[in-house]
């Protein structure tokens, strides 16, 4: 059963281009059973993106991707930069304690630990993790960036420690291939990971668009954001 687990929406402001009921009548055209939202730090599409899927028949699973301080989020030294503020971790809610835990965790973020970013730690997290699904996350995740760098020992350090804190069976390794020569390093060592500490392997789709044709629009929503030009061949830009 494929259900995607790692989709931006419009919320995920001048990142995402997902409208919430285009993608809920996608889900019904696919015949996907359910589909989560994990939108970058904020839960501001959750009660829109729950009824349009419900009133497609198909299950929504409210998450967030959220932004993890490298040690207290209220530590703001100018010597980090907006790529050095907060790693990238998916949080999945998989009961009602688990949606009002997630709920207090994006709300001290921005109250408490903004700063680039709304950021949360471990220690935030470690208090209010109960009722909660963590993934990974994408390359900007702890573990695939300690991975990126060759510091293998750090990244098993890294994976046991959210495993640890998140509890047995409600921590995923998450794998995810858009043909990316960065994405094809960290995998291989997120399955070795998968092996040699017995935690289980997701595959998502950090979705940003629906469609292939949407790519261009999404473009220039990362220009703005990136204060950039189209024309520019150094803007950031998608991979694929």
């Amino acid at each position: 059963m494929y259900v995607p687990l790692h989709v931006h929406s419009e919320y995920s402001l001048l990142d995402g281009a997902i409208r919430l009921q285009a993608l809920a009548r996608r889900c019904r055209e696919l015949g996907l059973p359910a589909c989560a939202l994990t939108d970058h730090g904020n839960l501001h599409g959750a009660v829109e993106f729950h009824d349009a899927l419900a009133g497609q028949g198909v299950k929504p699973i409210l998450g967030c991707e959220v932004y993890v301080a490298p040690g207290s989020r209220f530590d703001r030294s100018g010597r980090m930069g907006p790529a050095e503020a907060g790693h990238h971790l998916v949080l999945l809610a998989r009961d009602d304690e688990g949606w009002h835990n997630l709920m207090r965790l994006v709300s001290l973020g921005h109250l408490e630990g903004f700063y680039y970013k709304p950021r949360i730690d471990k220690a935030l997290l470690a208090q209010h993790s109960r009722g909660l699904i963590a993934l990974s996350g994408c390359l900007s995740g702890e573990v695939a960036s300690l991975l990126l760098r060759g510091d293998e020992a750090a990244a098993r350090a890294a994976a046991g420690a959210y495993a640890d804190m998140m509890g047995k069976g409600h921590y995923y390794l998450e794998i995810q291939d858009h043909g990316l020569a960065e994405q094809a390093k960290v995998n291989a060592g997120l399955a070795q990971l998968s092996r040699e500490l017995g935690l289980p392997l997701v595959a998502t789709p950090d979705c940003h668009y629906l469609h292939r044709g949407d790519a261009p629009a999404h473009e220039v929503l990362l220009c703005i954001q990136t204060a950039t030009s189209i024309n520019d061949p150094k803007r950031m830009r998608f991979g694929n």
